[in-house]
């Protein structure tokens, strides 16, 4: 069942409305400093664009480009038309502003509430959102889609564990939008704390995003819940939540290509990758009138699946973000990314909730030490047991980084937990 006719289009309605789209964003987008500017320098004008491909004669926009561009260089329409403001996450240097028009909002909710309805949530549904608001995009976005649908919608926030409880259980909730990492420290407290069995909550749905995480992950928390979790993919730059995200089958995220033209790239050349190969993901945005944003650098390693998905909606799928490449590390001349070590730990039975990842330097050779709390019942056996445990995740974690790191397992709870996103890699190499 469809939330917007769009999802039953064919590939060919499809490209054809991107055409049409991608013109009138760039038309759009023309009408601010910076794309004049750029348009100009590149000789490009809209009408040029007869296909989605001709879209690569543009330059790149980055990050770097859009703080450039602060604080208004960036605005499409004129301020009178504006009724609201974002800014991406990040808490140094100049921050990437995001303008909407009041068009552009409800357009952007329509976007999510079709994402919710796409995984099963219904007006009768109570929702409970987990997320920060303010600036950050993940709050009020997810929170205005699931109005657009129907839902009686909490505006919990994020934070105070015992509050999220409460409202759950006296409201009924049914549906949450959560950060995995929370969702973790959630069900350690509600065990280890309070002695309630997680899945006593009777939740059903959890939207799950902002940070990446891994299929031994969502295995445990829908495990540890008794309920389904649905991957979601946004990015401020393209409004927030709602740009892509999973159906039913869990296999992929739909990226909704009537809002969206991606792009997958070669992160060091530039050059375009076919489907199946994981690469950048780069996004242009598509009728949006207050702050168009065209062929942006995620940073965010993905691929798009190659195969149409049995749901039958013709939208490519992006695969499970890897991770970004500005996350990888670079150990004894082995590209590693935190995505491959949670991976392992999260599919062994011992390990319990939490873990980090550090970066020491020793006689001028960079070396990975990963601290692995294990659950009570394994830690404590005897040391031989121990030693053995530590020594089979060291080698797990080595055939898949290519580098042996130390491991050390340490007790439950005796590693820093937040009610936010989990700092997981603490990089200490530039210490004395």
């Amino acid at each position: 069942m469809y939330y917007h006719e769009a999802e039953g289009w064919s590939r060919d309605q499809i490209e054809k409305h991107q055409v049409k789209q991608l013109r009138s964003t760039l038309e759009q987008a023309s009408r601010s400093r910076f794309y004049g500017d750029l348009f100009k320098k590149s000789g490009v004008e809209p009408e040029q664009i007869k296909t989605v491909d001709d879209i690569r004669r543009l330059p790149f926009t980055t990050k770097q480009d859009l703080r450039e561009a602060y604080p208004d260089g960036l605005n499409a329409a004129p301020k009178e038309d504006l009724v609201r403001m974002h800014v991406s996450s990040g808490t140094t240097g100049t921050p990437v502003v995001v303008t909407h028009t009041a068009e552009d909002l409800d357009w952007w909710a329509s976007l999510v509430a079709r994402c919710m309805y796409m995984v099963g949530v219904r007006p009768a549904d109570t929702f409970q959102n987990m997320s920060g608001y303010g600036l950050f995009t993940g709050g009020l976005g997810i929170h205005c889609g699931a109005e657009k649908l129907g839902c009686l919608t909490i505006p919990a926030g994020a934070g105070n564990t015992a509050r999220q409880i409460k409202l759950i259980r006296d409201f009924g909730v049914s549906v949450v939008h959560i950060i995995p990492s929370y969702a973790l420290y959630l069900a350690n407290t509600l065990k280890e704390k309070l002695g309630v069995d997680p899945k006593d909550l009777g939740l059903r749905i959890a939207l799950v995003g902002a940070e990446p995480y891994t299929e031994e992950a969502r295995g445990r928390l829908e495990d540890l819940f008794g309920m389904k979790v649905y991957n979601s993919y946004g990015l401020s730059e393209m409004n927030g939540p709602g740009v892509a995200f999973e159906c039913i089958h869990q296999r992929g995220m739909h990226l909704w290509e009537d809002a969206y033209l991606a792009e997958i790239i070669d992160p060091a050349t530039g050059e375009q990758l076919p489907d199946g190969e994981t690469g950048e993901l780069v996004m242009t945005s598509l009728g949006r009138r207050g702050m168009p944003v065209i062929r942006y650098r995620t940073r965010d390693l993905t691929r798009f699946m190659p195969s149409v998905c049995t749901c039958g909606r013709f939208h490519r799928r992006l695969d499970r973000i890897k991770g970004r490449a500005d996350d990888m590390m670079i150990i004894k001349g082995v590209n590693i990314y935190p995505m491959q070590i949670e991976t392992v730990l999260m599919s062994t039975p011992e390990v319990g909730q939490n873990y980090q990842i550090i970066l020491e330097r020793e006689k001028d050779m960079d070396n990975i030490r990963i601290k692995v709390e294990i659950k009570d019942a394994f830690f404590e056996e005897d040391m031989r047991v121990l030693t053995g445990l530590q020594k089979r995740i060291a080698a797990r974690l080595r055939d898949e980084i290519l580098v042996t790191p130390c491991v050390d397992l340490v007790e439950r709870n005796s590693l820093p937990q937040s009610e936010g996103k989990a700092q997981r890699v603490i990089d200490k190499r530039g210490e004395s």
